[in-house]
């Protein structure tokens, strides 16, 4: 559906409202339950590792499912389509809040990942159609404040809600929201005949989506079983590993595979693609650590937990609408090195985290890795798609937001398994100077060794401290993939402008 003029679509700003609706939020569910997970984990009496399903299968299933928002586009129709993601989405958010166990919120979160993931992209093409060419610089430019205002008022929303009302409330907010979202779509969006073009790859897609949920599972189950020493963990990394190989045959060998092997031998898409798993797996991981450091362990109430995180989607909404002026005129290349720069001066000050300080340290690493984040975002997605073939960009963004979305799930699971393990190995080797025997240990704490309160109060202390180093091991283990992921730059081509054919921008 092309726009010419204003005349041809008079419903544009009730269209723009219901679509803005269903992105916010979409894209508030990616933070609203951070803060709230360790409420979340008492509630429905979960391990530290089992509650990071509730983040982490949201985000696999949205992976899984967003690939094929383009088949089923020309399947179903974009409004019935659109209809269906809204009303799914917004019944799975109502079954999340009133879950009363830890298998029916993870269900639950999958189904609101399976509904949610055509919402992005739906939301973006059904703009771009109901304004003309002249009003698409500024419907993006709506569409990516919405895409940022979620993440923004997710933590501090979620806080709110949960100290106020109840952790359930971070899903309940969102009927109100889907309901507006779903009627005024259905009364002013119109409906379009589709065709189907091109035969759908139901091998290569299932390979895919099987490796993607067995090697999920396998990085989920991992530290509970005690990785490799376990028969489940081997079958799951066995079967990954299965799935990938056929699909990678698949897609050499299939007269028309689900992803074109011509994405592949781009060098600039594969670098990017690569780029993006990481930035995905440094952006949510910190995101998913940080509730429990500052809930758990210093204290913090909810509230002011997600006060003190907001700063960090500020930090990338002002990068954002600085790296709009900046692509075009600098070499984006420069561009993401300020970002990569931005992120590792924030993991280094995070490196320096300790139980005894306030919260401006939270707050100032959180703005620059905001910062960070957004200046790598928009040029990223520029320099993956610089040097495609016009006709494979659909393909490779959903490919390219798949890569990204599972690098936020693999991170949130290593990162989270690896402060667990870390944590157990530090309290064995902290407990271990523990010596009553020790003058020095005497003189400090001999008083706590001769009772129960006083040896519990101790455990608890070695606890809380073996936790934090932890949490600090992670973070440096972050601030060295940032480096790495340095050299990458060098890999990358810098764009040619064609006469007259604008720079494709993916908008995350």
């Amino acid at each position: 559906m092309a726009v010419a003029d204003e005349a041809e679509v008079p419903n544009r700003r009730a269209i723009t409202v219901c679509i803005m609706l269903a992105t916010i939020m979409s894209a508030l569910d990616t933070t609203i339950a951070n803060v709230a997970l360790p409420h979340i984990q008492g509630s429905v009496s979960a391990s530290a590792e089992q509650i990071t399903w509730v983040l982490t299968s949201y985000i696999v299933a949205g992976a899984i499912v967003t690939p094929l928002t383009g088949w089923m586009t020309e399947r179903f129709g974009r409004k019935r389509l659109f209809l269906i993601s809204v009303g799914g989405f917004t019944l799975a958010s109502m079954l999340c809040g009133i879950a009363t166990s830890l298998p029916e919120i993870v269900a639950f979160r999958l189904l609101q990942g399976v509904f949610g993931a055509p919402l992005i992209p739906l939301a973006q093409a059904q703009l771009l159609d109901i304004n003309p060419t002249a009003r698409h610089g500024q419907a993006m430019a709506i569409f990516g404040a919405g895409t940022l205002l979620g993440p923004i008022l997710g933590p501090t929303l979620g806080g709110w809600l949960t100290d106020n009302f109840s952790w359930r409330w971070c899903f309940f907010i969102n009927l109100p929201i889907g309901i507006i979202a779903l009627i005024g779509a259905g009364l002013f969006i119109s409906g379009e005949r589709t065709e189907r073009r091109k035969r759908f790859d139901f091998m290569g897609y299932a390979m895919l989506a099987l490796f993607v949920a067995a090697l999920q599972m396998m990085l989920d189950r991992g530290s509970t079983l005690d990785w490799f020493s376990s028969a489940e963990i081997w079958g799951w990394t066995i079967l990954s590993g299965i799935a990938l190989w056929v699909f990678v045959i698949q897609m050499l060998t299939a007269k028309e595979p689900f992803v074109t092997p011509a994405l592949v031998r781009d060098r600039n898409f594969v670098t990017a693609t690569l780029f993006g798993f990481f930035l995905g797996a440094l952006l949510f991981s910190t995101m998913a650590l940080l509730p429990p450091m500052l809930q758990g362990l210093m204290g913090y109430p909810v509230m002011t937990s997600g006060l003190v995180m907001m700063p960090r989607g500020l930090g990338s909404l002002v990068s954002t609408l600085l790296v709009g002026r900046l692509v075009g005129r600098i070499d984006n290349r420069l561009i993401l090195f300020a970002g990569l720069l931005l992120s590792a001066a924030a993991l280094w000050q995070m490196m320096h985290f300790d139980l005894s300080m306030g919260g401006w340290p939270v707050v100032i690493s959180g703005f620059l890795q905001g910062m960070g984040s957004g200046l790598m975002f928009v040029p990223l997605s520029v320099l993956a798609f610089a040097t495609l073939a016009p006709h494979l960009r659909p393909e490779a963004s959903a490919m390219y937001t798949l890569i990204r979305n599972l690098g936020s799930s693999v991170g949130i699971a290593l990162m989270q398994a690896l402060a667990i393990s870390n944590a157990q190995v530090m309290y064995g080797s902290l407990a271990g100077y523990v010596v009553p025997a020790d003058p020095v240990v005497h003189a400090d704490i001999g008083g706590m060794l001769t009772s129960l309160s006083g040896l519990a109060a101790l455990e608890a202390e070695l606890s809380r401290q073996s936790m934090m180093v932890a949490y600090i091991d992670d973070f440096k283990l972050m601030f060295i993939i940032t480096l790495v992921c340095m050299p990458l730059l060098l890999l990358l081509k810098k764009p040619r402008r064609d006469q007259g054919e604008p720079i494709h921008v993916a908008v995350e």
